[in-house]
């Protein structure tokens, strides 16, 4: 049997945060649509930049999810430190999508073939950063932690959630579009959203399986207790 190399999940936690917002960057330059996750808080920087050119895609998404724990608060009725924590991830991983998107602005890509191949790779490294976050007990994106959240506050299957959130989170991308852009046309949510919408889970639970292959998850630090009370 092949050794698993370890890997700290504290580091899965770093790993995760970078391949999503350098998957995430390369769907946007592909500029085929986002995924259903992060078309709302990416026609929200496309509409607010316009009078705000500072407005930045990774300070919409900050500010979206800050909007989407605001809305948990009030359907579990408590505040709870994990949601505070969560909008530090959120922060964290706004920043560097932001340093993602400049990185590749340095990078010539012209012609249908360029574009296509970076929406391909975003797709794939964007389902690898969502599986290195599933396996480390620091606070996930409030994406993720809405979908935990409202399945546990609920008794309701988690994956069935998932599919609901990505679902209304696809309409609403549709509806900013058609009300910031007018009846037609698409911003933000086109072919490309619906592709991903159809794989994402498939290629989640792939690059999850191929990790938990190669890998043994092991906590570095003693602050898991920390994170799952809170």
């Amino acid at each position: 049997m092949k050794r698993k190399l370890y890997l700290p999940t504290e580091l899965a936690y770093g790993i995760g945060l970078l391949t999503l917002a350098l998957g995430t960057a390369l769907m946007e330059r592909a500029d085929f649509g986002m995924s259903m996750v992060v078309a709302p808080a990416y026609l929200l920087h496309l509409k607010i930049s316009r009078t705000l050119p500072f407005f930045s895609f990774g300070m919409s998404e900050y500010v979206f999810q800050a909007a989407l724990l605001l809305i948990l608060w009030a359907v579990l009725r408590k505040f709870r430190s994990g949601l505070l924590l969560s909008f530090v991830t959120a922060i964290l991983y706004g920043l560097t999508l932001d340093l993602a998107i400049r990185f590749l602005g340095l990078v010539t890509m012209e012609g249908l073939a360029w574009r296509i191949g970076c929406y391909g790779a975003g797709m794939l490294v964007c389902a690898l950063g969502v599986s290195f976050l599933f396996h480390t007990y620091l606070p996930p994106e409030a994406y993720e932690l809405f979908v935990r959240e409202i399945a546990a506050r609920f008794g309701w299957e988690i994956h069935r959630v998932k599919t609901v959130y990505d679902i209304c989170s696809c309409l609403l991308g549709v509806i900013l579009s058609f009300a910031f852009f007018g009846w037609g046309r698409f911003e933000g949510v086109k072919w490309g959203t619906v592709l991903c919408a159809l794989i994402n889970g498939s290629l989640i639970r792939l690059c999850s399986a191929a990790l938990e292959r190669c890998f043994d998850f092991r906590d570095a630090l003693p602050w898991r207790r920390f994170f799952t009370q809170s």
